[in-house]
């Protein structure tokens, strides 16, 4: 299994669990966390779930091998299903970020309402770096977060940043000691669980209204230019550069 899922009380985990790849995710394990956020979208026992990896390593972003063999970028690609299902999830997200957090590993925090992490956490956006574009509407949510120059330079550039940096600009709500972290984001979802769910979900929507739409428009655009680029010259022979050094 590489997405385990553990309910205590109202609070659902879902712990990727592929350390020999650092939780690269592959289609088997986007579609895992699709029906496991499907599922507890219409499970009333479920009122809030925790996104976590392990204590060295949150997400190394996509398996970009299994990624590439799974054919278009339309509504039944794995990653696809996935980015639609977190983005319209009605239930409160809360993720627990140790160790690398990279590609999807850092957008998909863009789409969790509380993210909690480590000191020493390495974000990284290196699309540009594969021939690629932003995916997951991070084009639209991270200059929004932290400015536009920020994010130029971390979407652009592909430049890495720290716990300390994505705690300033706010995508990391609170800075917690490596051996407290999971232990400190099961007691904040377990407040949200105790909580009126009714209350806690239409919160969330009213937070996230005003820009779902346009989330929506963008997560689409850049899924389109993504499927071009993939086909580029330029991607190609960067995906061929990072098999050939995956490999020796």
């Amino acid at each position: 299994m590489t997405i385990i899922q553990s309910q205590q009380q109202a609070v659902l985990t879902l712990t990727l669990q592929r350390p020999d790849k650092k939780n690269a995710l592959s289609s088997s394990m986007y579609l895992a966390l699709t029906d496991a956020l499907q599922q507890a979208e219409l499970d009333p026992s479920v009122h809030v779930v925790v996104l976590r990896g392990q204590e060295n390593c949150f997400c190394a972003g996509n398996d970009l091998a299994d990624f590439v063999a799974a054919g278009a970028l339309n509504a039944e690609h794995p990653t696809v299903m996935f980015l639609h299902a977190l983005s319209h999830f009605s239930k409160p997200v809360v993720a627990a970020v140790a160790g690398l957090a990279i590609g999807i590993g850092t957008t998909a925090l863009l789409h969790c309402d509380l993210v909690y992490a480590a000191p020493g956490c390495r974000f990284q956006l290196p699309f540009t770096a594969l021939g690629l574009c932003p995916e997951a509407a991070s084009s639209l949510l991270l200059p929004k977060l932290m400015g536009h120059q920020k994010a130029s330079q971390y979407l652009l550039l592909g430049e890495a940043f720290d716990s300390e940096e994505a705690y300033r600009f706010g995508l990391v709500n609170q800075l917690v000691a490596a051996d407290q972290l999971f232990a400190l984001a099961a007691q904040k979802a377990q407040q949200l669980a105790a909580l009126p769910l009714e209350a806690v979900v239409q919160s969330k929507k009213l937070l996230r209204q005003p820009q779902q739409q346009m989330v929506q428009q963008v997560l689409h655009q850049e899924l389109a230019v993504f499927e071009h680029l993939l086909h580029t010259e330029a991607c190609q022979q960067a995906l061929h550069s990072f098999f050939n050094r995956s490999k020796s």
